[in-house]
């Protein structure tokens, strides 16, 4: 499948990449699927360094069901799964196939303000460090330009055949 590619051609600044992911693009990178798969678009991405996502928040997402069903709250440590997940697209391009991906570890994690039906998620991972098949992510997720959740995800991430 044919992904669009922009080159940044700024004097002094590294090139990157912004290739655009839409959902059926996302499923041929990760394995999760409906209803734990957690973004919706990659926005953009430098493979091997950083990357962002999207996830619609939609009313009818099957978590609200239950938290809350008089106040609908997205649950945070399914905010930190999408930054994961964002992660996973992130580390793909050193990793081919459909990985096998697993958490290795929260760290301080945060949340500042809930996230709610009708807000879009926007979903930002830097690669901190990676060796072998472990991968530290810096993430924050927002909303209108308002941070509501940040945390540290360490990930174990595998080739198909490991």
């Amino acid at each position: 499948r044919d992904r669009p590619l922009q080159f940044s051609q700024i004097p002094g600044q590294r090139m990157t990449t912004t290739i655009v992911y839409d959902l059926e693009q996302i499923k041929e990178i990760l394995p999760q699927r409906y209803p734990f798969l957690l973004i919706d678009r990659i926005l953009e991405l430098d493979p091997g360094v950083s990357c962002k996502g999207l996830k619609n928040i939609s009313g009818s997402e099957p978590f609200f069901q239950g938290h809350f069903p008089d106040y609908p709250v997205m649950p945070g440590v399914l905010v930190v799964e999408a930054l994961a997940q964002v992660g996973g697209v992130a580390a793909h391009s050193e990793v081919k196939g459909i990985p096998k991906i697993l958490f290795g570890g929260i760290e301080k994690a945060r949340f500042k303000r809930p996230v709610i039906p009708g807000d879009q998620l926007i979903l930002e991972v830097v690669v901190e460090a990676h060796r072998q098949y472990l991968w530290h992510f810096a993430g924050t997720a927002s909303v209108d330009g308002n941070v509501v959740a940040t945390a540290q995800v360490k990930m174990m991430i595998f080739p198909p055949q490991a």
